[in-house]
């Protein structure tokens, strides 16, 4: 797979990436060649481009959306300090307790899991922001993070009985599937230029 067709937004210092459900964001020890990392190394190959590669954001294998790289070192530093927001719509299963709410709750490490996430009174401070889109047997929500935890708008869907569609790890047991969790939307000042940039893909056709 390469990058042609799913580049959203691109300049001198920053390359905002649409990334496909199933595509991991970097290589690992089992598995590399096909991540969004070895796309954006082969794109600057084709384009004669010598640039680093520096992730801004990150997703989750099958959660789809925009991902953020910054083209060298000292921008990734000044986005991660600068003004930085992202948007999400998720179908969930079940509807949550109100219409809108923000849940506040800390996550940790689940004991005896290096990828399982839970909540937990000595983790680290997460806070979601939610709000009811279309109601119903599959309700879409709109949710911003305002941290940004591994796991955590997952994880924090599920603590209220709404898990992500799709989720076998937080959700209904069984097989990790398409997560029907796109991040939609982001904002940023950017930071050569001071600019306020909003940056938006739907999620898509299939996303219900």
């Amino acid at each position: 797979m390469k990058l042609n067709g799913l580049i959203a937004y691109e300049d001198d210092f920053i390359l905002i990436i649409d990334k496909p459900p199933g595509v991991l964001v970097h290589p690992t020890v089992k598995e590399s060649g096909a991540t969004l990392y070895d796309m954006v190394k082969e794109y600057y190959r084709e384009k004669g481009l010598d640039l680093g590669i520096h992730p801004v954001s990150r997703l989750d294998r099958y959660t789809s959306g925009l991902v953020v790289f910054a083209k060298e070192g000292i921008v990734q530093g000044w986005l991660d300090r600068g003004f930085f927001e992202k948007e999400y719509l998720a179908v969930t299963e079940g509807m949550p307790p109100a219409s809108a709410g923000t849940i506040d709750a800390p996550i940790a490490r689940k004991e005896g899991s290096i990828i399982e996430r839970c909540i937990a009174a000595d983790g680290k401070p997460a806070l979601t922001e939610y709000r009811v889109i279309k109601s119903g047997a599959r309700p879409l929500l709109a949710l911003k993070l305002r941290t940004g935890r591994t796991h955590q708008i997952r994880v924090h869907l599920a603590s209220i009985g709404c898990p992500v569609a799709g989720d076998g790890l937080y959700g209904s047991p069984g097989p990790q599937g398409r997560h029907l969790l796109h991040c939609w939307k982001l904002s940023f000042q950017h930071p050569v230029s001071d600019d306020f940039f909003t940056i938006t893909r739907l999620p898509p056709e299939n996303f219900s």
